[in-house]
């Protein structure tokens, strides 16, 4: 097959909020998940240092703040941010919600992909 297309309504939502993009469509080059967050919720705060993996977030709607060591950085439509893999970061929705995109891998590695849990 030489392509692979999907609506994010046609697949699974993980947690709540995940849509794990790439195991979706069956990529391995790189991890990419579309997290959509109802207005005001506050993600975990984590860094990415077991999996060496830097990210790199992109929102598609709606608008929040991604903190990243202690500082809160605009995330808004229009707007890359990208994160090393030792920077602590937690993401927060605005009051309109927040729909974003983060794509990961190890710089000058090889991309382990992350097996979701079975629900």
């Amino acid at each position: 097959m030489s392509y692979k297309a999907l609506d994010a309504d046609e697949m699974n939502v993980t947690w709540g909020t995940f849509r794990m993009v790439r195991h979706e469509l069956g990529g391995t080059a790189f991890g990419l998940n579309q997290i959509d967050f109802p207005p005001f919720k506050v993600g975990p705060e984590h860094d990415e240092m077991q999996s060496g993996q830097e990210e790199i977030y992109y929102c598609i709607s709606g608008s929040g703040t991604l903190t990243i060591d202690g500082d809160p950085v605009d995330l808004r439509p229009g707007r890359y941010i990208l994160v090393s893999p030792d920077a602590k970061r937690h993401p927060e929705a605005g009051e309109d919600g927040m729909s974003f995109i983060c794509a990961g891998g190890v710089p000058g590695g090889v991309y382990e992909p992350w097996v979701p849990p079975e629900e």
